[in-house]
């Protein structure tokens, strides 16, 4: 599949990764993820700091955050990136458990482009995961600048 563009996927949970990449690479989307296990750690790359500060310059076409993690919560991440004229055009989608009504609330306030309720079921999850992966990293069209992608 030509064209496809970077996701980062920020989630604490080993399970929630694992079913995340599974899901995506149905559509074999799954190699272009670079999985983050915290908040901090999701800035990190995003900044290319850390471990990241060698990565390739430019911005994953969608970040795709747990709400609730540790070090860095996703509601934090989500304010940083808002706020940094570099990163405020990328597309942030939230794959949470959540369902309060503040944290919806919060999350749409400071500028996420989708809030996604994790269901329990696997098959769910995975059409939804499938979904917003072929949307956000083939099919949506950044604006200029925002996403560079890789020279292979």
């Amino acid at each position: 599949m030509s064209g496809i563009k970077s996701i980062l996927l920020a989630e604490d949970d080993p399970r929630d990764q694992e079913l995340t990449l599974t899901a995506l690479n149905e559509y074999n989307l799954a190699n272009e993820v670079t999985v983050t296990n915290d908040g901090e750690e999701a800035l990190d790359y995003l900044y290319r700091r850390g471990k990241y500060a060698s990565r390739p310059e430019g911005n994953p076409a969608v970040i795709m955050l747990d709400l609730k993690m540790p070090k860095v919560d996703g509601i934090e991440v989500l304010r940083q990136v808002r706020s940094d004229p570099v990163l405020k055009l990328l597309p942030v989608v939230f794959l949470t458990s959540s369902r309060e009504e503040g944290d919806l609330l919060r999350s749409y306030e400071l500028g996420v482009n989708a809030y996604v309720v994790k269901p329990v079921d696997f098959r769910e999850f995975a059409v939804k995961v499938r979904q917003l992966g072929l949307f956000w990293a083939v099919v949506n069209e950044p604006p200029p600048g925002v996403v560079k992608r890789s020279r292979s």
